[in-house]
């Protein structure tokens, strides 16, 4: 028999996270690459599960929602970002971002549609693209600055633009928008009747001094913007896949409309224990940050030691390592013989682009620092025994 795989999605017949960690499985390596923290995210919300679990939470929760959940999304977004959004008609919760964003994009995306993004971009945002029927169009953002190209974002939109999915802080390369640069985005969105898709799970996850802006708080983008953010990367609790959008309700209609058929719901006792997790105050927030901003400066210290050449991530738990001069001048194609061979798993950079950037990228991986110092030293250990110096 044929594959039955419908022929558009055969290009993402597997993801290369699932793919890497398997590597790193077979051939023990330190795995640096799939962004999973391997470290338990705060115990009061475990318990808050488990009493909900034991409390009788256990059946469907609405399909937008716990009502307290929903809620709590609403005043975390007053309380941050000062935004005034309906718990009743403007937020959705949604098992985890991915699936919220796979939800908006065949919600809004039509047959012959153009989609803008930037590359390198997160995984799920071509082939949920190309399941609507959709086209997409990348801006680069070069390392290593990762700069915005203004002409090259002018010339990605036309009159067939139905959606602009932006990602920030940015995965992989941990870059933070700025007001302006959002501000021009928004811009050309609104010139050519464009719904913004604004993929923020990494918000409380800012590393430096440049702010998180949402893209919802400037009042030219706010009546066409749908914003995703997630529990499983603000509390470290990924395999919960808790996520949100808020926006405007006609927007969240459609989205919703689309939510239903792929999971109509979402966990109830894990929704129950995000609720009350944010409310939690400003320092408990601050306490991921702090510790990830010192392995990223470890792991960062420790490449710039080695010779390796970076970029800076302001944000998120990622850094892109130039590793040419390790001998990995093209990581998509060897990644798999220097993990058997030095035992260090990264994600090909590659892996996130289109067209003439996979060259340009070729020789990039992208390191998660959401790891215990001990595997980053080890990790960091490894790579310099490639050099004579382990």
């Amino acid at each position: 028999m044929e594959n039955p795989l419908v022929p558009v999605m055969a290009p993402y017949a597997s993801t290369i996270f699932s793919e890497m960690s398997a590597l790193a499985l077979r051939t023990n390596s330190v795995n640096l690459g799939q962004g999973f923290p391997d470290v338990e995210g705060p115990q009061f919300l475990v318990d808050l599960a488990c009493e909900a679990i034991r409390g009788g939470q256990n059946q469907y929760a609405p399909r937008t929602g716990l009502p307290e959940l929903r809620r709590a999304i609403a005043d975390h977004q007053r309380r941050f970002y000062g935004l005034d959004v309906d718990p009743e008609t403007e937020v959705l919760v949604t098992a985890g971002a991915t699936e919220g964003i796979a939800a908006a994009i065949l919600a809004l995306v039509r047959p012959g549609d153009e989609v803008v993004t930037f590359e390198p971009y997160f995984d799920c945002y071509p082939p949920m693209v190309a399941r609507a029927g959709g086209t997409l169009r990348t801006v680069p953002l070069r390392f290593p600055d990762h700069a915005v190209d203004e002409q090259a974002l002018a010339t990605a939109f036309s009159d067939r633009t139905r959606l602009v999915v932006l990602n920030t802080p940015h995965n992989p390369t941990g870059k933070v928008f700025t007001r302006d640069e959002l501000r021009l985005i928004a811009e050309l969105a609104r010139r050519h009747d464009a719904w913004i898709l604004t993929d923020e799970v990494y918000e409380h996850l800012v590393l430096d001094d440049t702010p998180h802006v949402p893209m919802a708080t400037l009042p030219e983008a706010a009546d066409r913007t749908l914003t995703m953010s997630s529990a499983g990367k603000t509390f470290s609790m990924t395999g919960w896949k808790v996520g949100w959008i808020t926006g405007p309700a006609e927007g969240l209609a459609a989205v919703t409309s689309m939510k239903q058929w792929l999971t109509f719901t979402t966990s109830g006792p894990f929704q129950y224990a995000i609720a009350h997790g944010l409310a939690m105050d400003d320092a408990a927030y601050a306490v991921t940050a702090d510790e990830l901003r010192a392995r990223r400066d470890q792991l960062l210290t420790g490449l710039a030691d080695l010779g390796i050449r970076t970029n800076h991530p302001e944000a998120t738990y990622f850094v892109l390592a130039d590793l040419s001069p390790l001998g990995l001048d093209d990581a998509l194609t060897g990644t798999t013989a220097f993990a058997e061979e030095h035992g260090v798993v990264g994600i090909p950079a590659a892996s996130f682009v289109t067209g003439a950037e996979v060259e340009a990228t070729a020789p990039l991986v992208r390191f998660a620092f959401c790891k215990r110092e001990e595997i980053i030293a080890e990790g960091l250990r490894r790579l310099g025994a490639v050099l004579g110096r382990g």
